[in-house]
């Protein structure tokens, strides 16, 4: 009985804390327009006992039934998102609030904020639970591998209705846009109406801190400029990073670089991403130190990871900064042709880099990842991109989480490795074409497996492999002399 669906939302977001006793009249009646009920029985009503997302889903089921709504995806979103609004405080309120739990510690303020982001559903953990993730042992240490199928699949009716909807909106300029807190959305724009945002000010200028609705590990979070504007990896960028680590210590925050190929699936808003986890890199020793002529305060190292890392540290940050912009500006200009890295391209830039920065103890720490999008011939997605030998595998762009060792691969491996599974148990299958030699490589090295057991943990370790070999693809400076010659560089 919705009424009972209804009422046990009400109670769910009561022992949440979303709303207050003094609200539920207001939130059941707002809730209750949505649903196009006009009444709700006098008689005691037994709430029902769900989590908050179950009991959504239930809601919007009713209304589809109903026909409040049609079975659409966006609409069946938008109701969802529009539902669970109703039982949300105003940003000004929670704004207040997580300043309020910043003054006890940073902790607190995000531990409140992660929580009622959870809680409101914007956070959508129901979707989220749908991965398959596990981590494997590599060279490099432990990597984070995910198959993400938490976003939902469009259908061909919803995908043609999108078609049909003329784009010509520019409201919110995109995704990442302040104004989109709050957002009812439309068809082809996700709903954002339980979406919120708090303000975060970093150097003179206003950030916005939200939660991923996808988060692909803890607390992964989103900090976005309040200015709609290109990405750019530069000096204020550094200064950006440390100062919220200084903000936030127990929080790493880093930047996708800002080319096309080695940059993110954003380039048009500037924004960076932070959370509560230690990935592989950061756990990553030292693969020898080095000093910086022009900065002997600073500790200079690289990192035995299979991409490119300089890490630096410092008791304080303006330090780090500088030394950070001066590897920056080399990097912008350096070629070294016995590495394939070139600068330019007639007036085309390949260099940039993809900064993480982090506080550990008393010391601050940036981690600067050298990147270089030029393609070839014989490498038209990218010389240093994954190759085309791994895409069965991996042929997106390699940002930020990737770059750190956390692995998202696309949704359609989670069918293709059960048949490859299949193969290696000696059961029926239909594998993917271009998975093919790599079951057979497989098949020559382990023969006939006997349970699906097996079969699952060398699927998860070979996976493991790939992986790393996509991040090695994406290393421009392959060996210890490219590096020398590039501090070289660097100190000259």
């Amino acid at each position: 009985m919705v009424y009972k669906t209804l009422a046990g939302l009400l109670q769910k977001t009561l022992e949440a804390g979303l709303i207050e006793p003094a609200d539920q009249d207001y939130a059941r009646n707002q809730a209750m327009h949505l649903l196009g009920l006009e009444s709700f029985p006098e008689e005691l009503v037994q709430p029902a006992e769900d989590t908050i997302p179950n009991l959504l889903e239930e809601l919007v089921d009713y209304a589809v039934e109903k026909g409040v709504i049609s079975h659409m995806l966006d609409d069946k979103e938008m109701l969802s998102a529009n539902i669970i609004n109703c039982f949300v405080a105003r940003p000004s309120v929670i704004n207040a609030v997580f300043n309020e739990k910043y003054a006890e510690s940073p902790v607190a303020a995000t531990d409140y904020f992660y929580r009622l982001s959870q809680n409101s559903n914007y956070i959508q953990m129901n979707r989220i639970r749908k991965n398959i993730s596990y981590q494997t042992n590599t060279p490099y240490g432990k990597m984070d591998i995910t198959i993400n199928l938490s976003k939902p699949e469009k259908d061909p009716m919803q995908i043609k209705r999108e078609r049909e909807m003329k784009q010509n909106l520019s409201y919110p300029k995109c995704l990442l846009c302040k104004e989109n807190e709050g957002y009812t959305g439309r068809i082809g724009y996700p709903a954002r109406a339980n979406h919120r945002i708090v303000k975060i000010p970093l150097r003179g200028e206003n950030w916005y801190l939200q939660y991923s609705p996808y988060v692909y590990y803890n607390e992964h979070s989103i900090l976005l400029s309040e200015e709609h504007r290109d990405m750019k990896i530069d000096r204020s960028g550094f200064e950006r990073l440390l100062a919220f680590t200084e903000c936030f210590p127990h929080y790493f925050v880093g930047s996708n670089a800002d080319l096309p190929i080695v940059g993110g699936s954003i380039l048009s808003h500037d924004h960076y991403q932070a959370g509560r986890y230690e990935f592989a890199m950061t756990r990553a020793e030292d693969a020898f130190g080095f000093q910086l002529k022009a900065h002997p305060e600073i500790t200079a190292s690289v990192v035995k990871w299979p991409l490119s890392v300089i890490r630096l540290k410092a008791a304080a940050i303006e330090p780090l900064v500088d030394a950070a912009d001066a590897i920056l500006q080399k990097w912008r200009t350096y070629s070294d042709e016995q590495a394939d890295v070139l600068a330019f391209t007639g007036d085309v830039p390949h260099n940039t880099i993809t900064p993480i920065a982090r506080k550990r103890g008393e010391l601050f720490e940036i981690d600067l990842v050298l990147r270089n999008n030029r393609t070839s011939e014989a490498h038209p997605s990218g010389i240093f991109h994954p190759h085309e030998d791994v895409h069965h595998i991996k042929k997106e762009n390699i940002g930020l989480i990737e770059v750190m060792g956390l692995a998202v691969l696309p949704p359609r491996l989670k069918e293709e490795l059960a048949e490859i599974q299949a193969f290696l148990l000696g059961k029926p299958h239909t594998i993917a074409f271009p998975h093919l030699e790599w079951a057979e490589q497989l098949k020559a090295q382990y023969g006939t497996l006997q349970t699906s057991e097996d079969a699952d943990a060398i699927l998860q370790e070979e996976l493991g492999k790939k992986f790393v070999r996509v991040l090695e693809d994406a290393g421009v400076l392959k060996d210890k002399e490219a590096f020398d010659r590039f501090i070289d560089a660097v100190n000259n």
